[in-house]
């Protein structure tokens, strides 16, 4: 086992990930910029060290930085968390040249899975579902009518490097094509640096359902269940729970069973989520995340398992604690992401916390590095916490989830807090019927 960790990330992350080292015995480093030096994370830290200026290029992004933190204080380990490096390769491989191990996957691996046309490539010789589409990188305006035409309207564009829905254009017609095109090239090269976009079949009304996964890199692999993370906003989850109400037992079972045998056959060390879009039974693979997801609570409710242990131990090569049948799903869970934003126009919302009280009870969780008095800093993320609910059932959860957001206060910030209060009374959401589309038509709705 490690001797001493150092954590590469910051806000309720950094906290979580604190939390399961102090757990486990391990000495914690926290690195933070100079915005976040009364964060929750750095005043309980063993150890923290201060990486640079505010903005993350000069910070959290700062490789040289990081690796300096590591050997100024002797940590043998690091851990990522969600974003910044998580899912740099480079970070992996540098860490590896200088005997500190990466808390999550191989350098290739990360690199395979980061590159979405090869990540689909991979996902078909490892026998996952895909959706219709090109095989690689399309160029000619000739070749996309040729492919669309093929696999029929409409279709959707996505950079090969993209994330976070930019790079991303819809035609539903040839006429569309040409432009959706240029367009999707154009965001791709300035957002990622690499133009390169692919085409796939468009769904009309398709959830989004992940499956987490976990390998110990010697060719086991376990599946933690799905999660349904179908109401977004511009491609960014918004709420996530676990199990999928759009799924009924052999469905899950299946896509779980595809997922961990995949995992033991690519030999992936660590923890991964496989994402898949679902429409009418059948499940497509769009991409995998190559670390610890935001929503990775909802898994530890209905399993309780904690995966920030399970990935330490996998690191040190302990391999998993568990086998497939260990693996037992009790209840259901629902989580909120709290984010410092106006809750119509999602505007960031920074500024100072004047009082800030968490939900109680039972099956709530709340996973948060904020306090009254804590001043948010604009340059990062807005996310400032995530309401975790569990419940036998999803009813309870339901009603459960209903009386924790009436609880919980947060002053002198906006937050979307009123935007959950407002689904948790829908009859759509009530009653699991709802797809990938359907937040913003209820947001275009209430404007």
């Amino acid at each position: 086992m490690f001797q001493k960790i150092l954590i590469a990330n910051r806000g309720e992350i950094a906290l979580r990930v604190l939390r399961a080292c102090k757990e486990l015995g391990i000495q914690t480093v926290v690195v933070h910029s100079t915005a976040d030096a009364d964060a929750m994370h750095v005043r309980l830290a063993d150890e923290s060290v201060c990486i640079g200026p505010p903005p993350s290029r000069d910070s959290y992004l700062n490789i040289h930085q990081i690796v300096a933190a590591c050997e100024i204080t002797g940590a043998d380990a690091v851990h990522p968390g969600y974003g910044f490096l998580s899912e740099n390769a480079k970070f992996a491989d540098i860490l590896a040249a200088h005997n500190i191990t990466f808390i999550g996957p191989s350098g290739d691996h990360i690199r395979i899975m980061g590159d979405k046309i090869e990540a689909k490539r991979t996902a078909k010789r490892l026998g996952i579902p895909v959706v219709p589409g090109s095989d690689g990188a399309v160029t000619e305006e000739k070749e996309a009518k040729r492919i669309a035409s093929e696999i029929g309207y409409p279709v959707i564009i996505k950079a090969s490097a993209g994330g976070g829905g930019r790079g991303m254009k819809v035609a539903h017609t040839e006429a569309d094509l040409e432009v959706a095109l240029q367009t999707a090239r154009s965001e791709a090269g300035a957002a990622f640096g690499d133009d390169a976009v692919y085409i796939e079949k468009y769904l009309q009304k398709p959830r989004h359902i992940e499956v987490q996964v976990f390998g110990d890199g010697f060719g086991r692999g376990v599946h933690f269940g799905e999660r349904d993370c179908s109401l977004q906003r511009r491609h960014q989850k918004v709420w996530e729970e676990a199990n999928s109400p759009a799924l009924n037992a052999e469905e899950r079972s299946r896509i779980g069973s595809i997922c961990a045998t995949a995992i033991a056959d690519l030999g992936y060390s660590g923890a991964g989520t496989i994402e898949f879009l679902y429409e009418n039974g059948e499940f497509y693979f769009i991409e995998m995340n190559t670390r610890l997801q935001v929503e990775h609570p909802v898994t530890e409710a209905i399993t309780g398992i904690d995966l920030v242990h399970e990935q330490i131990r996998v690191a040190s090569g302990g391999g998993l604690s568990v086998k497939q049948e260990d693996i037992k799903f009790n209840g259901h869970a629902i989580e909120c992401r709290i984010n410092a934003e106006d809750p119509r126009t999602f505007t960031p919302s920074p500024g100072t916390i004047t009082h800030f009280h968490t939900p109680g009870g039972l099956g709530i969780r709340v996973d948060s590095g904020v306090y009254s008095g804590y001043r948010i800093p604009p340059y990062y993320d807005s996310l400032i916490g995530k309401l975790i609910v569990h419940g036998r059932n999803r009813v309870e959860c339901m009603m459960r989830l209903r009386r924790a957001l009436d609880e919980f206060v947060v002053d002198g910030i906006k937050t979307t807090l009123p935007l959950f209060r407002d689904l948790v009374g829908n009859a759509d959401i009530a009653n699991g019927d709802y797809d990938i589309h359907w937040l913003e038509k209820y947001l275009a709705k209430e404007e």
